[in-house]
Formats: structure tokens, C-alpha cells, sequence
């Protein structure tokens, strides 16, 4: 059946599956699973035991599996993230879809969920296929304009007899976009990303990759991700997702798992 999805919105069941009475035992569920992941059991093994306790369905699983991590990663992660007055000039590698797709889940009404490590994910799944839907282009647009905000910012808040040669230039640091080339529409994606940077003068760059995951977790660059192959692998990363939602789309339904 082809994908008709006109937004990337909550499932049906989201309402029933997270109201406010199941939460208290999904976080629970959270810490049980985070605690046989901090003891060093297969993420499978583990999530189904977990799953199998607490009568879970797929996309609770799905859910618990996002918000969750092992103690040692989540140590990790938060040494390793840059704030925002740190990253505010430098530049960035994004992974694609990762960000993209949360934030229009965030715009459409979808419900985010806050992990141990502190980022915000989605449930969403493009399943080999990316489908653009009516928040895609208010996403990118929402997601340059915060950068070159945040840029702006910066610059502007240095007093004049500390600012560099650089201080004169108020756009957003460059930016390196990269989209999975083996997802469906990939390439009209980078089109579309590239017709935006373009029409706003931002100094982006789109590239199709077989691997992103693999590329941003050897860069040196500060990388954008919540995936946690990429977390546990990159050198610094920033959580651009959860600042983006904090401060510019506080009307969306952030769920917080964390588990301590």
C-alpha cells in the first residue's frame, strides 16, 4: 500500500498507549532497561525481557528503546555535547532525516520523547522511503532560521572591541547536510534543501551518502544527531533537535522518559 501520509503527526494509539497513568510504569520500564543495558545485555535480549514484564506493545517498546541507555553512555554523551554558545560559530554536519523528521513530527502534532541523555526523539519511521509531507519545507525553514539566529545572536552580543574580522559576517557558520543516498527520494530532498539554502543565503551543503552514519562518526565536526550509533561514536556532538523544540515549538508534547 502506497505511503499517502500528509503529515508526520501522532499514530491512533498514541493517546491511549502514552496517557498520563501509563507513563510512571514506561519510565519504570526505562530504568529496568537501562539498568540490564548498564550491566552489559544484548539490546534485543534485553528490551524483550523488559517488554515481556511490562506488557508492552511495539511502539511502547519502540518508545522505552529510544528514551533509554546505559548509564556509561549516558556519561559520555553528556561529556561530549557542545552548548549552544559554544557550537554558535562553528560548523556543523547534520544527519539528515535524523533531525528533519523530528521536527516535523514536533510541528505536526507528534509526540517527542525526552531520554536519559537528554534528547528529544520521535516514533517516526520512513522505512526506506522518505515521503515529503506539509511540514517539510516549514522544518527546514524553521531549522535555518534558528541556526542563522543563533549565529546573529552571537555576533551581536560581542561588545565591538572584542570582535574579529569574522564579527562582520552574521550568517550561520557552514553547514554540511547528509541524506542516506538508499532512501527512496533522497535526491529530491537534496534538491529541495539545496532551492532553500540558496533562496536564504545559507551557506549550506547537501550530500548523498550510501552511510551517514558512518561518516559522522569519524568527523571531527561537531555533528547533529540523536542516533545513538552516532553518539557513542562522534568526537562532539550538539542536541540542535531539543533546543529548536525548547525554544521555538514549546506547544509540542514532549513525553520525558528519563530514568535518572
Amino acid at each position: 500500500m502506497p505511503d499517502i501520509r500528509e503529515h508526520r503527526g501522532p499514530h491512533p494509539a498514541d493517546g491511549a498507549l502514552f496517557a498520563p497513568a501509563l507513563l510512571p510504569r514506561l519510565r519504570e520500564a526505562v530504568a529496568d532497561f537501562s539498568l540490564l543495558l548498564t550491566k552489559g545485555y544484548a539490546e534485543k535480549s534485553a528490551l524483550k525481557l523488559v517488554g515481556d514484564r511490562f506488557s508492552l506493545t511495539q511502539r511502547q517498546r519502540l518508545a522505552v528503546m529510544r528514551s533509554s541507555c546505559s548509564d556509561q553512555q549516558q556519561q559520555s554523551r553528556r561529556a561530549r555535547c557542545v552548548s549552544v554558545e559554544a557550537w554558535a560559530e562553528q560548523s556543523l554536519a547534520i544527519d539528515g532525516y535524523n533531525l528533519l523528521i523530528t521536527i516535523e513530527a514536533a510541528l505536526s502534532g507528534g509526540l517527542i520523547f525526552r531520554g536519559r541523555d537528554g534528547c528529544l526523539r520521535d516514533l517516526a519511521s520512513i522505512h526506506g522511503t522518505y515521503r515529503r509531507v506539509e511540514e517539510t519545507i516549514p522544518a527546514l525553514r524553521l531549522i535555518g532560521e534558528f541556526l542563522t539566529e543563533i549565529r546573529a545572536f552571537r555576533v551581536e552580543g560581542v561588545p565591538p572591541s572584542k570582535r574579529g574580522q569574522d564579527a562582520r559576517d552574521t550568517s550561520v557558520a557552514p553547514v554540511l547536510w547528509l541524506l542516506d543516498s538508499p532512501v527512496s527520494n533522497s535526491g529530491r530532498l537534496k534538491t529541495l534543501i539545496g532551492q532553500l539554502a540558496h533562496e536564504n543565503n545559507w551557506p549550506w551543503e547537501i550530500r548523498l551518502t550510501i552511510s551517514p552514519d558512518a561518516e559522522l562518526s569519524k568527523m571531527d565536526t561537531i555533528v547533529v544527531s540523536t542516533d545513538s550509533v552516532v553518539l557513542d561514536a562522534c568526537t562532539r556532538w550538539t542536541n540542535l533537535a531539543a533546543e529548536i523544540i525548547t525554544r521555538r515549538l514549546s506547544a509540542t508534547t514532549v513525553i520525558d522518559l528519563s530514568a535518572g
